[in-house]
């Protein structure tokens, strides 16, 4: 029923997902308790164990869909001198995270590729395969970037959101979380995210691969 590139990509996504959720989740302890708030230390959150982060109903999404979640890391935000900026801080310090391993992983695949082209230095099967593997992983920070900087109860998005909304509007917002947690799930089992996510991940990987691009040949 699968051919055999299918089942090595899904292979691949496994070791892939855990890393990107992990930085992720450890992104925002981290940030969080650089603010003050002890809470993701005593709590477990500050390591880059996997299974420390681990939803299993959201990473076995983002291993069939594309997106999912990890399970979120416990702040208190009357830690921070600023509530409402630590609070969107700490939500950026995510995807900020999985832009990063996305950024690095396509400049590697980079350099690769004009190594291989330009000196032979790496044969083009192994670049080609060693490219599949650091393509994929971009891919997917970028596809857990998109998903978590929309705008919706409990995503990323909606915390950033926050500087600009009212305290009365932002509380009102999230008292929505429970049930919009509810339509995000819905929403990635039919697909619904499919259009958003694609479109948001190829103006990231875009821009990326330009940048990437002009340093790699820069510096070879």
């Amino acid at each position: 029923m699968f051919s055999a590139s299918y089942l090595i990509q899904r292979l691949m996504m496994v070791p892939i997902v855990l890393i990107a959720l992990t930085f992720h989740e450890f992104s925002h302890g981290f940030v969080s308790s650089k603010l003050g708030d002890p809470t993701p230390k005593l709590t477990g959150r500050l390591t880059l164990n996997p299974l420390a982060h681990l939803d299993p109903v959201g990473a076995l999404l983002m291993v069939v869909t594309g997106f999912g979640w990890a399970k979120p890391v416990q702040i208190d935000p009357r830690y921070y001198k600023n509530p409402k900026w630590g609070m969107a801080i700490t939500a950026a310090a995510g995807p900020l995270s999985n832009l990063l391993m996305a950024f690095v992983s396509m400049l590697i695949y980079t350099i690769i590729l004009i190594i291989s082209y330009k000196t032979g230095a790496i044969s083009m099967n192994a670049a080609n395969s060693i490219g599949n593997f650091l393509y994929l992983f971009s891919y997917v920070n970028l596809s857990f970037l998109v998903f978590n900087i929309i705008p919706i109860p409990p995503l990323d998005g909606s915390r950033v959101l926050g500087i600009f909304l009212s305290s009365e509007a932002y509380f009102k917002l999230q008292q929505y979380e429970r049930y919009s947690f509810i339509l995000i799930i819905v929403l990635s089992l039919t697909g619904a995210f499919g259009h958003i996510i694609g479109t948001g991940v190829e103006f990231f990987m875009t821009g990326i691969v330009n940048i990437c691009n002009a340093i790699a040949m820069a510096v070879i």
